[in-house]
């Protein structure tokens, strides 16, 4: 897409992506208004329209759009852009998703092109955001903060970003292809084993690279990623990548979408004959040329900046008096707040109830991060923001800064912190209202005090696809229905178990049984109590679950599976104040 970075300056390669976001930009305006002139019909436009990272919605007429954050990478700038877009299109709200993308629902087709221009004001896109493409390559977001990590990941990011955007090799493959990059460190924390291509940082005999995998996935079939390269040398990156892609491209299964993952490649065909065929592509790379890695990146992209932002010193904040002890900071202080490698500076997370936040506190958290900290926000995979290069003198006034937004929620990434997608508050696929449940077990679980349980991570998902990451979670839930005289019931499958074992290997849950929506809170419940009263000393959950089984927890929630007789709140899902209907649409492309 990029001329020759040695030949031409920044504003021109500058000029020359901004020229080509934006006439695509046009395109997509162009085709839309096609479609609604009945010009285009829903399938010739639906490639179109997904491309753009526009999806359909189960309520009509409106769309959900997914705006890309390289590497959970935003300035605050971009933050601020993406709060005057939330009031101006989104009715004031926004939810973060579990690979790094800010999610906008009920979008009339009419205003969508509008609403993507507002965006690359900021640099920030949409493209390929869905559909079957490279998706937005995800990242450790605290790269270049903690003290036992590798090394910054994060211009890796934006270089693998910048080369597969407007790529014709990816602009149309079988099925999606995630990419993420782990900075190394104690614990892979952005599970590398569930993407089609995973990168950690490595260092050896004195170089940078890194450790590959490739062909790993969740949905109804999670996979295990497979190891593709011990050391991948830093300059041969994006050649790698494209050689796998290339692989996908020709092999993956274009008449199954159930079966048109990376990872059915590698089942069907065998791990050896894809490495072999994978060396065959890029050994063709390296020989003739492929796609370039970009050298000069646009202001903004990924949330690059050319000039490094002024640390805050904390002028702006809120000034509190000499106070008596406060329970609420020093919860907070433990469970939100770590030290990074920089001396006298900490990391301040921001706890979002499922990812959701309006735009009042989109712009707190962006002047927050120029007044307190690096003018950079970060966002994970856990649905969260950090604010990084907070000086330690200055946590008491961040924290009340926070809590006249209602951000100040003491314990991130702990139990209570739970994972949900939109589920039906929006998809077409999905069956149950995930986020309601996310929240009640949520509320369920807040009264534990127990540091393990504490510790332990709830992931729930609207349907079996697993956006909501429910494979991985201590406990998870996705999705599904029953039918109980006559009438349908809201359920969800339990897993128990997934994540991290001792050796730092991601593992998935358990399947349990499948319970009615309204009894999966106590379903964990008695799960919890079960597990402290009879862990053996040093057990972790995972293997207290493996070691009790499956028919030992199936056992312990039967009469919550089957229920001797069902209240009429059973028969609706949380949340709702009517009875629960099953109502599928075409699906798209999940997250």
């Amino acid at each position: 897409m990029l001329q020759d970075p040695n030949l031409v300056t920044r504003q021109a390669v500058e000029a020359e992506f901004d020229a080509t976001v934006r006439e695509d930009i046009e395109k997509f305006r162009a085709a839309a208004n096609g479609y609604m002139a009945g010009v285009l019909t829903d399938d010739e436009f639906r490639a179109q329209r997904l491309r753009r990272g526009v999806y359909s919605q189960r309520q009509a007429g409106v769309h959900m759009i997914r705006t890309k954050v390289p590497g959970g990478i935003l300035t605050a700038d971009q933050m601020d852009s993406l709060a005057g877009v939330s009031d101006e299109f989104a009715e004031g709200k926004g939810h973060l998703t579990t690979r790094q993308n800010m999610q906008y629902h009920f979008i009339p087709l009419p205003r969508v092109a509008d609403l993507l221009h507002k965006l690359a004001d900021a640099r920030l896109t949409t493209r390929e955001a869905c559909y079957n493409t490279v998706r937005n390559v995800t990242a450790s977001p605290l790269s270049g903060l903690l003290a036992d990590e590798v090394f910054d990941v994060q211009p890796y990011v934006r270089a693998v970003s910048l080369a597969f955007l407007h790529n014709e090799l990816t602009d149309s493959l079988p099925r999606k292809f995630k990419i993420a990059f782990y900075a190394g460190g104690k614990q892979d924390d952005m599970a590398l084993a569930i993407h089609d291509f995973g990168a950690t940082a490595v260092i050896r005999d004195g170089k940078r690279g890194f450790r590959t995998v490739i062909g790993g996935g969740l949905g109804p079939l999670p996979n295990e990623a497979t190891l593709l390269d011990e050391f991948l040398p830093e300059e041969n990156l994006v050649a790698r990548i494209e050689a796998v892609i290339m692989l996908f491209s020709q092999y993956g299964n274009r008449k199954n979408r159930n079966k048109a993952r990376l990872k059915f490649v590698l089942r069907e065909r065998g791990v050896e004959w894809v490495k072999e065929t994978i060396e065959a592509n890029y050994a063709q790379i390296l020989a003739n040329g492929g796609t370039k890695t970009p050298q000069i990146v646009p202001e903004n992209f990924g949330g690059y900046q050319s000039t490094a932002p002024r640390l805050g010193d904390g002028g702006q904040l809120p000034v509190l008096g000499a106070t008596p002890a406060d329970p609420a900071f020093d919860r907070w202080l433990e469970s939100n707040v770590r030290e990074q490698k920089q001396p006298g500076y900490a990391i301040v997370t921001i706890r979002l109830a499922q990812g959701n936040m309006v735009a009042s506190q989109m712009r707190a958290v962006a002047q927050l991060s120029r007044d307190a900290g690096d003018s950079i926000v970060r966002v994970d995979i856990d649905q969260n923001l950090h604010l990084a290069f907070i000086p330690v003198g200055n946590l008491r006034r961040v924290f009340a800064a926070l809590n006249l937004h209602g951000l100040a929620e003491s314990g991130a990434g702990e139990l209570v912190d739970t994972v949900s997608c939109p589920g039906a508050y929006s998809c077409n696929l999905a069956l149950t209202k995930s986020m309601n449940l996310a929240a009640a077990v949520s509320e369920a679980v807040s009264g534990y005090t127990d540091k393990q349980v504490r510790g332990l991570s709830v992931k729930i998902s609207g349907c079996p696809n697993s956006c909501g990451q429910h494979w991985i979670g201590s406990l998870g839930f996705y999705g599904n229905s029953r039918k109980v005289e006559g009438k349908e019931v809201p359920y969800y499958q339990m897993m128990l178990g997934g994540g991290y074992d001792r050796e730092g290997m991601l593992r998935f849950g358990l399947a349990i049984s499948s319970l009615p929506a309204k009894l999966a809170p106590v379903a964990a419940r008695r799960v919890l109590d079960h597990f402290i009263a009879n862990r053996s000393e040093g057990e972790s959950f995972r293997e207290y679950v493996l070691r009790h089984k499956v028919e030992f927890f199936r056992a312990m929630v039967a009469d919550l599976a089957k229920p001797a007789q069902y209240n009429a709140e059973w028969f609706m899902d949380w949340g709702d104040q009517e009875n629960f209907s099953l109502q599928l649409g075409r699906g798209e492309c999940a997250s």
